[in-house]
Parts: structure tokens; C-alpha cells; sequence
């Protein structure tokens, strides 16, 4: 029997569970970021939202907001996997670049990176920036390294102490100065950001698509947190990833779905995927269990998925249908719904200017405050998502798909998980 929210799509009270994409910092990045953005987007939407903290448990915080005359409960929780990442970016220099030639061997072995040019050139522009900019960071250091052993061995053979040991003072001296330049850059990375992509990429890379044990036991209690509110009198539950936390999303939902904890008279369903990854994994030759993952979620009419991107967010693929373009589309494939954030739209002109050439920051933005919104019913407003008075599918149903978006399969790897 439907409930309520289901019939008339209105909410009054509302969890959330938002999956981080790959970010070593703790969850209360995220806090705050919602604190400062919501506040920021209700000034400019005319709306009241306020959070706090919540206690329990699992790490996240309440939400209380007044939107088009109608209050709204809500309580966030997030995945906390940072600590995880923290740990897979524990490898030194030379481990760093054992990993480089690893991954590249992985993604253009498996024919992966040819195919994911089919779809977007951002991505894999930025996939290969930490590969060009690490070989880069090493020529830099081989070259003022020789310079140095040059300049050494030429001043120790002037004092004419000897052609072997000027040899070997030249090379201690250049060997010296490859590390010290390499530590430089490796120090700077917070400019750079090369070591981080490059863990990130070889996160995925290093188990072929599939997704490590603690991380996958760290999904499960994940979900049994969203069955339990899948039994309680809430109204929708909504499931956030944003970046490589869509793909995360996908296989907790997969699974509840499967296990049968998905109660048909229960809240309202709802999956929001925000600056996916999802080919960077699907693509790979062990990801049979995403495939299957994403096979199901397409298929079935236990949820409702909106898909958000924008051809603006160069880390994304924008306006890629995941599920179509990894070859694993059900015939009856209901979703998801993709759908463009239109940052050139939805964006200030100087806004869009001053972010633009900001890649990182514009792949935050579905999680900001957008100040030129649209007049109109269906414009993503993250905020009148996760605290509006309506449900994800009330809300964007009767919009179509964009009619930009690739939905082409492209992955020569379609096995799926029985």
C-alpha cells in the first residue's frame, strides 16, 4: 500500500545519507560547508534553513528549514571513509610512482582509457594530469640533480683531488638533490594536488573495479543504517554520492534492494548522484559486481534516481547516463533521470567566471549554493533537495532527460556479479 509521500510527494521529515567521494579530510568538511552554503542559498532563494548537531552514533547533524511556507525536519548522516583514504595515501615517493606506472599499465591494459575517451575529455584529462605532472615533477628533479653533480664534480676535480672522486661526490650530490626537489613537490602537493589524484586513481585501479574489504564492510553498516530509517516514520530517505561516492551509493542501494529491506509501504526511496565517476570504475575488468549493481538500480521501481552533472565540472562525466554508457542498461531501464546543474545557467556571469578554470572547486559546486537559479519548479537547488518539502521524484519527474546526455554503451567490460 503507498504511504502518504509516496501519493502527494510532500515531506515533513526527511534523512539523508550522503557518501563522500574520495577525501581524506573528516566528514565535518562537509558540515560546515553545508552550514555556510545553506545559509548563503536561502538569502538568495528567500527561504529560512538552520542546522545543529546530532548526537548518536554515526557522525552528522540536523537540519530545520522553512521552505515555501512549509517546515522541514532533517537529519544528514555521512559515510565516514576518510580514514581509509588517509591510509591509501600513506605511500611514500618511490611507492607514489610504482603506483603511477601501475595504474596507467591497469587502465590502458584493460582498454578502459581508450573507451573513456569516447565519452568525456575532461575526466581523462584530469586522470592524466597526476601522471604528467608527477613525470614532470621527476624530470625537474633529474635535471637540477645533473646540474648539481655537474657543478659538484667539476669543483672537487679542480681541487684536483681525483677523477673517481669527483665522479662520486658529483653523484652523491645529484642523487641528493633528485630527493630534496621530489620531497619539495611532495610538500606542495596542496598546490599541486598530483599525489592526491594519483592515489585516488590507483584506489580504484589497484583492485580492478572492485572495492577493497574495509571499505565494503564500512558500506554495509552504511546500510544497515538506511534500513533502519527505511522502518521508520520518516518520509523519504534520501541517498546522496557525490563524485566516487555515486558508485558507493549504487551497490549499498543494490544491496538493500536485493536483501529485500526496501518495505513497499515504507518512506519514499530517493538517490541523488552528484559529479559522478561511475565509468572510472564500471569501465574496469573486475567491477562485475558495480555492473550488476547499476544493472539492478536501473531496472527497478523501489527508488527514484536523478543523475546531476554539468559539461562546466571537468573532474565529472557530465551528462554520462552510468549505467547506459557501461553497457549493462536493462531493456525497461527506468533511470536514472540525468539532468544537467547548468553551471553557465544557474551561475552569476562573474560567479562563472571567477570558478570556472577552478576545477576542484567547481566539482563541489552540486554541494553550493547557486546564485542565478532559474525561475522555475525543477532547477536543482541542493537545499530544496535534502530540506525542501517535496521528494527527489515530486520534484524532478515531470522533467525530461537532457538531450545532450551520452547514453551509448562504451565499456568493453559488461560482466556482472551473479
Amino acid at each position: 500500500m503507498e504511504t502518504t509521500s509516496q501519493i502527494t510527494g510532500r515531506v515533513r521529515r526527511r534523512r539523508v545519507f550522503y557518501i563522500p567521494g574520495y577525501d581524506p579530510i573528516h566528514p565535518r568538511r562537509y558540515r560546515e560547508l553545508y552550514r555556510k552554503e545553506s545559509a548563503a542559498q536561502g538569502r538568495l532563494s528567500g527561504y529560512e534553513i538552520a542546522i545543529a548537531p546530532a548526537s548518536g552514533a554515526r557522525y552528522g547533524w540536523t537540519v530545520a528549514a522553512g521552505i515555501d511556507g512549509e517546515p522541514v525536519d532533517a537529519r544528514i548522516e555521512v559515510l565516514v571513509w576518510s580514514d581509509i583514504v588517509r591510509a591509501s595515501m600513506a605511500s611514500g615517493i618511490l611507492a607514489t610512482y610504482a603506483q603511477l606506472a601501475q595504474t596507467a599499465w591497469t587502465y590502458i591494459a584493460s582498454g578502459a582509457l581508450r573507451r573513456l575517451m569516447w565519452l568525456r575529455k575532461g575526466p581523462v584529462i584530469a586522470a592524466l594530469y597526476p601522471v604528467g605532472m608527477l613525470l614532470l615533477q621527476l624530470a625537474v628533479a633529474v635535471v637540477l640533480g645533473a646540474l648539481a653533480g655537474w657543478a659538484v664534480g667539476a669543483l672537487i676535480g679542480a681541487a684536483a683531488a681525483g677523477g673517481a672522486a669527483a665522479w662520486l661526490g658529483g653523484a652523491v650530490a645529484a642523487v641528493a638533490i633528485v630527493w630534496a626537489v621530489l620531497r619539495w613537490f611532495r610538500r606542495k602537493d596542496g598546490r599541486f594536488f598530483a599525489y592526491y589524484l594519483m592515489h585516488d586513481y590507483a584506489f580504484a585501479a589497484r583492485w580492478g573495479g572492485a572495492n577493497p574489504p574495509a571499505l565494503e564492510a564500512r558500506m554495509a553498516e552504511f546500510a544497515d543504517a538506511i534500513a533502519e530509517a527505511l522502518r521508520s516514520e520518516c518520509d523519504e530517505v534520501l541517498v546522496v554520492g557525490h563524485s566516487s561516492g555515486a558508485h558507493l551509493g549504487a551497490s549499498v542501494l543494490a544491496d538493500l534492494i536485493r536483501q529485500g529491506r526496501v518495505p513497499a509501504g515504507g518512506p519514499v526511496l530517493s538517490f541523488l548522484s552528484l559529479g559522478q565517476v561511475i565509468p572510472m570504475m564500471s569501465f574496469l575488468p573486475k567491477a562485475d559486481r558495480l555492473r550488476a549493481d547499476l544493472h539492478l538500480l536501473a531496472g527497478t521501481n523501489r527508488l527514484f534516481w536523478l543523475d546531476v552533472t554539468a559539461p562546466g565540472d571537468g573532474c565529472a562525466f557530465a551528462l554520462c547516463d552510468p549505467v547506459a554508457v557501461s553497457g549493462v542498461a536493462p531493456p525497461d531501464a527506468r533511470g536514472p533521470l540525468v539532468v544537467s546543474a547548468a553551471f553557465t545557467q544557474t551561475l552569476r556571469p562573474e560567479t562563472w567566471a571567477a570558478l570556472r578554470w577552478r576545477f576542484f572547486r567547481l566539482h563541489f559546486q552540486y554541494l553550493c549554493a547557486f546564485d542565478n537559479l532559474p525561475d522555475r519548479p525543477d532547477a536543482y537547488d541542493y537545499f530544496r533537495v535534502t530540506a525542501g518539502p517535496r521528494t527527489l521524484s515530486a520534484r524532478f519527474r515531470a522533467r525530461a532527460r537532457s538531450a545532450s546526455r551520452i547514453d551509448r554503451p562504451a565499456s568493453c567490460h559488461v560482466t556482472m556479479a551473479a
